[in-house]
């Protein structure tokens, strides 16, 4: 447990895909600092995990809600982020429920809701999806769904987005190290180090409209996230 952090405005943050590994680090990095956290998910028995990070736990299904439902849960938010993800097993066809359509209509919803900051965990490589057969077009599927909703959510005049995109990640502890770049190159980066990358660009408005990648590194996360500021 880290306490609250001296120095700044706490925020109300919701995440989109609250049960995910990424979300649930990120919930209790922001819980632990002070801030008021919120999940959205879409099987209550996922609650009491949200709980247990700091977070209070929202259920809609982001693949069949509406604008006005999703918009209800983000009222009084100072930003959003969307951390969900069709999972391993998935088809093509939830690729684009899930990675682009879930992603827009948060975006959708942001905006209707009066909250301008939006943060989207993404994926290396998503502007060069290669075609493919089998798995190979499932993950092809996959990447066009996140440039496209890449490409949705920082078009939003009315939104203040950043585009996190790391590396292949892992379940290695955190090391608060990391590079950052528009283009790193392939690396791995735990997930543990992407939750801390995504609670800086939280407090950081200046990288607003940036999109870049992260894998590990050697440079402070906090350092590593000040050099993206526009």
């Amino acid at each position: 447990m880290t306490g609250p952090t001296v120095g700044r405005v706490n925020k109300h943050v919701v995440i989109a895909g609250g049960h995910g590994k990424i979300a649930l680090h990120l919930e209790r990095l922001l819980s632990d600092r002070g801030d008021s956290v919120a999940g959205l998910i879409r099987n209550p028995e996922q609650a009491s995990d949200l709980e247990a990070n700091g977070a209070r736990a929202l259920v809609v299904d982001l693949e069949n809600a509406g604008v006005d439902e999703v918009a209800e849960h983000l009222r009084g938010a100072d930003a959003v982020v969307f951390a969900a993800g069709a999972g391993p097993g998935s088809g093509v066809e939830r690729k684009d429920t899930v990675d682009r359509a879930a992603a827009v209509l948060l975006a959708d919803a942001a905006i209707a809701a009066g909250v301008r900051r939006y943060v989207m965990v993404s994926a290396m490589g998503a502007d060069e999806a290669p075609e493919g057969d089998g798995d190979d077009a499932v993950f092809s599927a996959y990447l066009r769904a996140k440039a496209a909703a890449d490409r949705d959510v920082l078009g939003r005049r009315e939104l203040a987005t950043t585009i996190v995109r790391p590396g292949m990640l892992t379940d290695e502890p955190a090391t608060g190290q990391v590079t950052v770049a528009e283009k790193t190159g392939r690396g791995s980066v735990s997930r543990s180090d992407v939750a801390a990358v995504l609670a800086a660009v939280v407090d950081d408005d200046g990288t607003a409209g940036v999109t870049f990648e992260v894998i590990g590194g050697e440079t402070p996360i906090a350092i590593a996230v000040a050099s993206l500021v526009n």
